[in-house]
């Protein structure tokens, strides 16, 4: 294996296309034909996950965590995701702004008051008569960060590392099976690659689902927010048919036009409506939550990733950690691909600590800006952010800017500027993935032809739609839980492909060096 490997089915994809497709298709009209029963089968497979294997989904993001550690301080970080003479072919604003996007922005913005405000009122680690209090804030706080931290950016960082080494270095398909190419060497290109191919297709369709889909519902709540438009799932039926038809044309364009200039002005955006909740909030209360956040942050991480749960807290571990991480597994081969798509020509320890450390300072600050504004309001202010939360999660957001008191146009201009984030963070979302699942079915094509484009755009919609349809937001973390399992076995099988191949080079380079000192 070199970087003059060649994919002898480079131009042969039909029975991928074909399988996909067909699997898809299966599962769209099975939902839609019979709700009820597969309401009732995608309910038993998240129960047997959370019962019989939240360890494995455990271990399985403690183990990446340690790859990505070791790796960044190994012989091995020198080593270039290309060719020696290859150097980026973006910018760091550029490259941080796509990966940030594809990664987790859509569903940040979802979470990032939602979720701390159901902590506050109760989680595993504190008493019920402690809830709603400073301590169980900052326990908040420490959950809702280490569920977007670190051990879901280093699975990221891993499996795109993968996919950039094996592509750009060893000159193989830009596809999940390359990274298998040391454990089976020419067998990646039968039926077993295809599978690995195809399972990394599932999970990016029900990752990308769930993602658009609480897109969708909170879209729908901004909305209603400014300018009174019912909350109903036929509403976000047509957001998530009309957001994908601009995703569709926004692929079509490619990563250089489209997909980068959006993910830029989401950054920006981002950056705006941060400062905006920083300095008409609570700005004195932030400074010092953003300090006392990271430092417990890193303090507690390690214990709360190993942490498995006892039988009275087993539901709740499921309904927030195991569907986190079956949500991460999911959307990886989305985010890896499209990461390594856009990585080129960096080194393994500049890849791995850009990954791994930018996002999740990005991913601090804003949940600490965004989730203690609503702790503060709750806590210290007059209140109904918790009371929004339970009536409906969608609204939090919304709620929150119009309980920050600013007067009219300031709470319209941020919620206007949130509304327009949802969509834009969603398009990139969707046209991205719909990207990364044209190149697998390509075979490792950059290039994807227009029609492949338009079609998986359409599927992506119509698989978010259907869960929605099927059962909400529950359909939609089940759908990500279950895709996540079979596809995790492929992941370890890449990763053990990864350090076979980092070994071998390794070693031939000390001979090298041993040679020319000889």
């Amino acid at each position: 294996m070199s970087q003059q490997s060649i994919n002898p089915l480079a131009s042969i994809h039909p029975i991928m296309a074909i399988s996909s497709a067909g699997l898809v298709g299966a599962f769209v009209l099975f939902t839609l034909l019979s709700p009820q029963v597969a309401d009732a089968l995608y309910n038993s497979a998240r129960d047997f996950i959370a019962t019989e294997l939240s360890w494995y989904y455990i271990a399985l993001m403690n183990l990446y965590i340690a790859v990505a550690l070791v790796l960044v301080f190994s012989k091995y970080g020198k080593i270039r995701l290309g060719a020696d003479t290859d150097r980026p072919e973006f910018g760091y604003f550029a490259w941080f702004s796509m990966l940030f996007g594809a990664g987790i922005g859509i569903g940040i913005l979802f979470w990032s008051i939602a979720e701390p405000m159901y902590y506050l009122q109760s989680n595993p680690f504190v008493t019920d008569d402690q809830s709603m209090t400073a301590e169980a804030a900052q326990v908040a706080m420490r959950i809702t960060i280490f569920h977007w931290g670190l051990h879901g950016w280093a699975l990221y960082a891993i499996l795109g590392m993968c996919f950039a080494y094996f592509s750009y270095r060893k000159g193989l398909p830009l596809s999940i099976r390359s990274a298998l190419y040391p454990v089976l060497g020419d067998r990646i290109y039968g039926p077993i690659g295809y599978t690995a191919d195809l399972l990394a297709v599932l999970g990016t369709v029900f990752g990308i689902a769930t993602s658009l889909g609480m897109g969708a519902q909170q879209i729908n709540a901004g909305i209603n927010y400014l300018i009174g438009i019912d909350i109903s799932i036929n509403t976000q039926i047509v957001l998530i048919g009309a957001i994908s038809i601009v995703a569709t044309v926004s692929v079509l364009t490619g990563i250089n036009r489209g997909i980068r200039i959006l993910s830029e002005l989401n950054m920006r955006l981002t950056m705006l409506i941060l400062a905006l909740f920083f300095i008409f909030g609570p700005t004195a209360y932030l400074v010092s939550s953003l300090g006392s956040n990271t430092l417990d942050y890193i303090a507690n991480a390690p214990a709360l990733g190993a942490w498995l749960a006892p039988a009275q807290h087993s539901q709740w571990q499921s309904d927030w950690t195991i569907f986190y991480w079956g949500w991460w597994i999911a959307w990886s081969p989305f985010t890896g691909i499209f990461i390594a798509r856009i990585s080129r020509g960096r080194t393994i320890r500049e890849f791995l600590l850009g990954v791994l450390g930018a996002p999740t300072v990005l991913t601090i600050l804003w949940i600490t800006i965004f989730g203690n504004t609503a702790m503060h309001i709750e806590l210290f202010g007059d209140g109904g952010v918790a009371a929004a939360v339970n009536a409906d999660h969608t609204t939090a957001l919304f709620k929150t800017i119009e309980l920050m008191d600013l007067g009219l146009w300031l709470t319209g201009a941020m919620a206007t500027i949130c509304t327009v984030m949802l969509a834009t963070y969603f398009v990139t979302s969707a046209d991205s993935a719909t990207l990364v699942i044209c190149t697998l079915v390509a075979m490792g094509d950059n290039n994807p032809s227009a029609r492949l484009r338009i079609f998986w755009g359409i599927a992506i919609a119509a698989v978010a739609a259907v869960l929605l349809f099927a059962g909400g937001l529950q359909a939609l973390q089940t759908a990500s839980i279950a895709a996540a399992l079979p596809f995790s076995v492929v992941l370890l099988l890449a990763t053990y492909g990864l350090g076979k191949s980092l070994y071998q080079e390794g070693q031939t380079l000390n001979n090298n060096n041993q040679q020319q000192e000889g």
